[in-house]
């Protein structure tokens, strides 16, 4: 699959984790194309009141901490910086410097790694990371994942929407 070609998994599937692979994958090409071709301004602006760190760049932001996090700390064990920050908010917030194109690499860059972390496991693999012993299986932390992701395109469809105007997938 081309790293910018968005297609439905085989509604055939019977290898689990490449089902929601294949599912998270759609999701994240799907989270980019919304954000890619906004100015600074559209993508980087919190146009919701209650929600003031909630933009389109911070919902990326947000989602490559949340696989950094997940699969390749969690699940593949490795020794990276958690993103997350010292508050609830951190996740989301932009950095001096940051450009729509810097944010997105950095979430594909992300990607890379969390294929990596997944390499060769199963299933019922157990999490490898500091925090593990809680009882994940690999299946679950995917399954995390995927849903974490969903939920926040759906936040990135009404950011979009508010942005330009632009509806759909």
């Amino acid at each position: 699959m081309s790293s910018n070609e968005r297609l439905w998994p085989a509604a055939a599937a019977h290898d689990e984790l490449r089902l929601m692979t294949e599912f998270l994958t759609f999701l994240r090409l799907t989270a980019v194309a919304k954000v890619e071709g906004l100015g600074w301004a559209d993508a980087s602006a919190a146009p919701i009141p209650t929600s003031p760190v909630v933009s389109a760049l911070g919902v990326l932001r947000h989602l490559t901490a949340v696989e950094r996090w997940w699969l390749s700390i969690e699940v593949g064990g490795v020794e990276l910086p958690s993103l997350w920050g010292a508050d609830a908010d951190a996740s989301w917030l932009l950095h001096e410097g940051d450009t729509v194109e810097s944010v997105v690499d950095e979430y594909r860059a992300e990607w890379e790694r969390s294929a990596r972390a997944l390499d060769g496991l199963g299933p019922d693999d157990r999490t490898r990371g500091d925090h593990a012993g809680n009882g994940r299986t690999v299946r679950w932390v995917l399954a995390h994942v995927v849903q974490e992701t969903a939920r926040h395109v759906g936040h990135l469809d009404l950011l979009r929407e508010l942005a330009d105007g632009a509806k759909g997938e």
